[in-house]
C-alpha cells in the first residue's frame, strides 16, 4: 500500500494511492483507524506534501560499505546515530535553498524508516513491526559547518535541506531496495539497500537502546556511495525500488 499527504481544495488530506488515483482518507492513516471515503482524485490534480510530520529524525552516518569505502572511514562497529531538525523537511516538487552558496552542499539519497508504533527497548528480532513503512528521503548536508561543528545537526538542519516522499511504502523489504540519484538527468548514486552495514531492525534496536520512538518518527538510514554537490538550477531524482520517485529543484537565487 502508498499512504500520502496533499493539499486540495485549500485542506491537507490524507490519502492512499493506487497507481494515479488518490483515494481520499479521513484521517491519518499513521492512526491505524482510517476509513477510504468517497472522494477520489488523479495525482496530477494535488499538490503532494511530505508525507509524515514526524517529531524527531534519526539520522545515520557511514551505514553502506561502499560509502564509507569512498569517505576513506572505518566500517562502524555500531550505527553512528545523531539528529536532525524535522522543519528541515520538503515534499515532493518543492525547492532545495543553498543559504550558504560558496559552501560545498551535497546530496545523499536514503532509504527512510517511518515508525508506526511506540518503540523502547526493541529486539532486532521483533524490529520490524515497529516499521509502518518506507519513504524516499535526501539529506541534504553543508559539508563546509560539518567539517568546522564536528557534530552534523546544524549542517544538516537548513531549511528544505531534507527532502522526503512521495509516498509512505508499507510493502517493501528495506533491507533489500534498489536505490538512486541522478541529478539533470545523470546518474550519480546507484546502489541497493543490501550493501547496509547495520540493517534496518539493527538500527531500529539500537536507537531505541537510547529513545523512545513514537508513531510518524523517521529513520535517515544512511547514503550509498556517488555522493557530491548541488548547484542553483539542479534537478535532483531520487528514486527506490517499491515507492517512488521524489523529485525537487535546487533554487536559482539563494533564498529560502
Amino acid at each position: 500500500m502508498k499512504y500520502l499527504r496533499f493539499y486540495k481544495n485549500g485542506e491537507v488530506k490524507y490519502g492512499l494511492l493506487e497507481e494515479d488515483t488518490i483515494t481520499e482518507l479521513n484521517g491519518n492513516f499513521l492512526s491505524g483507524k482510517v476509513e477510504q471515503l468517497d472522494s477520489k482524485y488523479n495525482l496530477s490534480e494535488v499538490k503532494l506534501l511530505p508525507p509524515v510530520e514526524p517529531g524527531k529524525i534519526i539520522a545515520v552516518g557511514l551505514n553502506y560499505s561502499s560509502h564509507a569505502k569512498e569517505m576513506g572511514r572505518d566500517i562502524p562497529d555500531e550505527p553512528m546515530i545523531f539528529m536532525v531538525s524535522p522543519t528541515a523537511i520538503i515534499g515532493n516538487d518543492d525547492y532545495v535553498s543553498l543559504p550558504n552558496i560558496n559552501h560545498k552542499t551535497d546530496y545523499e539519497a536514503e532509504l527512510a524508516v517511518v515508525i508506526g508504533k511506540k518503540a523502547k527497548d526493541v529486539k532486532r528480532d521483533k524490529a520490524l513491526p515497529y516499521v509502518y513503512g518506507y519513504t524516499c528521503a535526501n539529506d541534504i548536508s553543508d559539508r563546509d559547518l560539518q567539517k568546522k561543528d564536528v557534530q552534523f545537526t546544524r549542517a544538516k538542519s537548513y531549511d528544505t535541506f531534507k527532502p522526503l516522499g512521495p509516498v509512505i511504502s508499507t510493502n517493501i523489504d528495506g533491507d533489500n531496495a534498489n536505490i538512486s540519484l541522478s541529478i539533470n538527468g545523470v546518474i550519480k548514486q546507484q546502489s541497493n539497500t543490501e550493501d547496509f552495514i547495520h540493517n534496518v531492525s539493527a538500527l531500529i534496536e539500537e536507537i531505541t537502546k537510547v529513545m523512545t520512538l513514537y508513531p510518524g518518527d523517521v529513520i535517515l538510514t544512511g547514503t550509498p556511495s556517488g555522493v557530491g554537490s548541488l548547484k542553483p538550477g539542479d534537478n535532483i531524482e531520487l528514486h527506490i525500488e517499491g515507492i517512488g520517485t521524489l523529485r525537487n529543484k535546487v533554487n536559482k537565487v539563494n533564498k529560502i
